[in-house]
C-alpha cells in the first residue's frame, strides 16, 4: 500500500522534472536564437552602411573628376554666366555636396583627405593662368592620397 502513494509522487517530480527540463531548453534555444538573429542584423546594418559609404566615397569621385575636368578645360578668361561657368559652377557644388557626404557618412579620417582634395580642386577650377600640366600635377598629390585613404577605410 505505501508504494501506491509513492507511485503519483513520483509521477509528479517526474512530470515536474522533465516540464523543468523542457522549459530549460526552449528558454536556451530561444535565447541563442534571439543572439543569432541580432548578430544577423547587426552585420546586415554593417553591411548597409558600407555600402552607403562606397556609394558615397564613389559620388565624391565622380564630382572631382567632373571639377577636375572643368579645370582642365577652364579658358584662359572666363566671365560668369559664360559657357564654362555654367558647366564648372555645378561641378564645383556638387564636389562641395559630395564632400559634405563624406564628412557625415565616411571614417572620419577620411574627410581630411577629402577636403584638401576639394580645395585643391577648387583652386584648379577657379584661378586662372595655369596650364593643364601643372593643374595635374598639383592635383595628383591630394588625389593619391584620398585613394589611398578611402581604400584603407573601406576595407
Amino acid at each position: 500500500m505505501t508504494g501506491d502513494l509513492w507511485t503519483p509522487a513520483l509521477s509528479m517530480v517526474g512530470v515536474t522534472v522533465g516540464g523543468a527540463l523542457t522549459y530549460l531548453t526552449q528558454r536556451t534555444t530561444q535565447r541563442a536564437a534571439d543572439r543569432a538573429e541580432e548578430r544577423r542584423r547587426a552585420a546586415a546594418l554593417a553591411e548597409e552602411r558600407r555600402a552607403e559609404q562606397i556609394r558615397t566615397v564613389l559620388e565624391f569621385i565622380r564630382f572631382a573628376l567632373e571639377a577636375e575636368g572643368v579645370a582642365h578645360a577652364r579658358p584662359v578668361r572666363w566671365e560668369v554666366g559664360d559657357a564654362w561657368y555654367r558647366t564648372a559652377r555645378p561641378a564645383v557644388d556638387g564636389l562641395r555636396i559630395a564632400e559634405n557626404g563624406v564628412r557625415l557618412l565616411c571614417a572620419p579620417g577620411l574627410h581630411r583627405p577629402a577636403a584638401a582634395y576639394a580645395r585643391a580642386l577648387n583652386g584648379s577650377v577657379w584661378q586662372e593662368g595655369d596650364d593643364e600640366a601643372s593643374v595635374a600635377e598639383r592635383l595628383e598629390p591630394f588625389k593619391a592620397e584620398f585613394l589611398a585613404v578611402a581604400r584603407r577605410a573601406l576595407t
